[in-house]
């Protein structure tokens, strides 16, 4: 029985849908390598060489991807600032302690799996001396505001709240401070209040 042009266009759209989630597949693992690569050799051993060997595929697929290494760094630092961005959303969304959610998630970003987080920072860190990566950079900073406008509408407070956060993610990774949640929310805390 011959085929219908019906079963045609089924057929080249669940090809179509496969060679797209091949495509996201391909790009996620890029990306996870660019993460690894900043882990490794710091962002400055990013090339798209050192990825596409990360990743286990060629040069030309990694620079089909993103044409440069800015977009490069802009998807590998917007994959993290998407997971924090989800992360603090679910703190503003839940009832409860708005102050030890901010607490318990920077201790577990910056105290466990500490060179990841140490290259994430280096990422963000990047931004200053990248424009494309500014934005995605500033997302940290603005999803902690939001969340401390449910504590306060003191914008001195929000301020203070923002600025103790990022000084806690620093002295943890850098001076090797404990990433205890209790101190953690103590100081934050007392930024909000003064």
């Amino acid at each position: 029985m011959p085929r219908s042009s019906k079963d045609d266009t089924a057929d080249d759209g669940e090809h179509v849908d496969g060679r797209r989630a091949r495509g996201e597949k391909r790009r996620a693992e890029i990306i996870e390598a660019t993460l690894a690569v900043v882990t490794r050799d710091g962002a400055a051993g990013v090339t798209h060489r050192t990825v596409a060997k990360q990743a286990g595929t060629t040069t030309s697929l990694s620079t089909y991807y993103f044409a440069t290494l800015d977009d490069l760094l802009v998807a590998a630092l917007t994959t993290v600032a998407d997971a924090y961005t989800a992360r603090i959303r679910d703190i503003i969304d839940t009832p409860g302690d708005k102050l030890s959610g901010l607490a318990h998630l920077i201790a577990e970003s910056a105290g466990s799996g500490r060179e990841r987080a140490l290259a994430e920072r280096e990422l963000a860190t990047l931004a200053a001396r990248r424009p494309a990566l500014r934005p995605v950079a500033r997302r940290w900073r603005q999803n902690i505001a939001e969340l401390a406008t449910t504590l306060t509408d003191d914008p001195a407070a929000i301020a203070a709240l923002v600025a103790a956060s990022d000084g806690l993610c620093t002295a943890i990774l850098l001076d090797n401070v404990p990433a205890d949640p209790d101190h953690i929310q103590a100081v934050l805390q007392r930024a909000v209040r003064n």
